[in-house]
């Protein structure tokens, strides 16, 4: 079964707000084994909805489109869904006391405009709201099931859920889409494509896929199958060999972001964890944090922007500050040496470099240095970071992260200082 979704809103277009109605459609689709081809997104313009529509019921089997079932004038889902079935809006008295009493149970006085939420297209059925007063709207347009939902996200899950997905999955009958992300640090995208060439043009069921930002590569591996286990049972053998073939550079095949992997990393091996940061600014330390639990391996970050704060809080020598400089393999390495001092911590690692746009201490827009301190461990790796300042922020909590994962699961450091 082939679903389109349709998203109506201007606000949509000016990127005013997220569309995320289709992302969480397209995810529960998934899971019932409905495929998704497309999604439109479209303005309050009567007509341009409609040729949407119109499209969307050209090339699927079911068309779901979310907003523009409201009270005001820019709300015009209803007519348009009437203009492309060539049906006419009747005016429902059930549904005019169904919204009456909705705003009598909580005190309000209905606006009249709100009575047009009970006009329904002729030979729809409706979805009545738990949530809110915008009946849902079904009906087969030559053969394909249409449904207009509320764009309100509650208001539209809730209706899916009752509704919607119960009455896909019984006519798409058993079937379930699964994906599994691996997700890499460290390697270029255009470099995995290279080692799974092969995997890629052969994939058929499961698919592969690249996705690339964040300072990471992301493999999505996506089977359809009867049931999940199968689909699952699909993926394996193919997620074995991409792990195979990317190696060390894969931190999870669990879709976790690299902060949660380190986490559960220093968990079980009981170590804490300590930070030293200057162009990162407190970032890392952020990121280490957002993970639920994170007081039970990390110490604290250090945030020494200034040479004189390196110099006074970390320890880091005047002679490496004047000599090799602030931006350096020896300044990385210093300010982990006093980061993990400082906080008593088992690991420490250091970022300092230069986010750019301007030189900072000698080094050009991009240029960053990381560095891990342990027991027995000093490594410092230097990276040309491409992008603007968020990215080269990114891609060096990125590195410094990845240096504690390879310490934490015995495996090779990236190469080490290129000068």
């Amino acid at each position: 079964m082939r679903a389109e979704v349709v998203g109506v809103g201007t606000e949509l277009l000016l990127g005013q707000i997220a569309n995320t109605n289709a992302r969480w459609i397209s995810e529960r689709l998934a899971d019932i084994g409905v495929d998704v081809l497309h999604h439109q997104v479209v303005g309050d313009n009567l007509d341009r909805i409609a040729d949407a529509l119109r499209h969307a019921l050209s090339r699927a089997d079911v068309v779901i489109a979310t907003g523009g079932l409201g009270p005001t004038q820019d709300d015009i889902t209803r007519q348009a869904v009437a203009l492309v079935a060539g049906a006419t809006l009747v005016r429902h008295a059930d549904l005019e006391e169904m919204i009456r009493q909705k705003f009598a149970g909580v005190g309000r006085t209905m606006p009249e405009s709100n009575l047009v939420q009970a006009d329904v297209p002729e030979g729809a059925r409706v979805i009545l709201p738990g949530r809110g007063t915008a009946p849902g709207l079904v009906l087969d347009v030559g053969g394909v099931r249409t449904y207009a939902l509320p764009g309100v996200p509650a208001e539209m899950a809730e209706m899916m859920e009752s509704t919607v997905l119960p009455e896909l999955a019984a006519l798409a009958g058993p079937a379930a889409i699964v994906s599994r992300i691996i997700r890499c640090v460290g390697m270029a995208e255009s470099r995995i494509a290279e080692l799974l060439d092969d995997l890629f043009r052969r994939s058929d069921n499961p698919t592969l896929a690249y996705l690339a930002g964040g300072g990471e590569v992301r493999v999505r591996l996506t089977a359809k199958a009867t049931s999940r286990e199968e689909a699952r049972a699909l993926i394996e053998p193919v997620l074995e060999e991409v792990v195979g073939r990317i190696g060390d550079f894969v931190f999870t095949t669990d879709d976790e972001e690299l902060e949660e992997a380190v986490g559960r990393l220093l968990q079980a091996a009981g170590k804490a964890l300590a930070c030293a940061e200057s162009l990162t600014g407190g970032e890392l330390g952020a990121r280490i944090t957002s993970v639920a639990g994170a007081s039970d391996y990390f110490r604290g970050s250090a945030v020494c922007y200034t040479a004189e704060a390196k110099r006074d809080i970390l320890g880091v020598s005047q002679e490496t500050l004047e000599g090799p400089g602030p931006v350096s393999p020896e300044c990385a390495r210093e300010m982990a040496a006093g980061g993990r001092r400082l906080f008593g911590a088992d690991v420490a690692v250091a970022v300092t470099g230069a986010a750019g746009p301007e030189v900072h201490g000698g080094a050009g827009p991009g240029e960053v240095f990381v560095a891990i301190e342990a027991e027995g461990v000093s490594h410092q790796r230097r990276l040309r970071a491409p992008g603007d300042r968020e990215m080269v922020r990114r891609w060096a909590e990125q590195a410094a992260l990845d240096l504690v994962r390879r310490h934490l699961e015995g495996k090779p450091f990236p190469a080490g200082v290129v000068r």
